[in-house]
């Protein structure tokens, strides 16, 4: 993902030399990937959900995501009880 922002900069930045909005565009892309790119979740200490393939940046953002997701399995086992039993049956297979 990195070499292709870094690629798309500088074509922006070579396109740049006709048209200065490119350059502005290139600023503005650069902002962006840093600002939301591959290091986001480790800089950011926002309580939000983390992205699905990344660990918590925390021992306590990982017990709460830990815990959210055991309160969803309890829910789903009591309000499909049947499904649950068949998913259970599947897994001991």
């Amino acid at each position: 993902m990195g070499t292709i922002v870094i690629s798309g900069t500088v074509v922006l930045v070579v396109l740049g030399f006709g048209n200065h909005l490119y350059w502005l565009a290139a600023v503005a892309l650069l902002f962006v990937y840093v600002q939301y790119g591959r290091g986001a979740s480790s800089t950011s200490s926002s309580g939000g959900a983390a992205p699905s393939g990344s660990a918590p940046a925390t021992y306590k953002a990982y017990r709460d995501r830990r815990d959210r997701q055991a309160k969803w399995e309890r829910r789903y086992r009591r309000e499909r009880p049947l499904e649950a039993r068949r998913q259970a049956r599947e897994k001991s297979r």
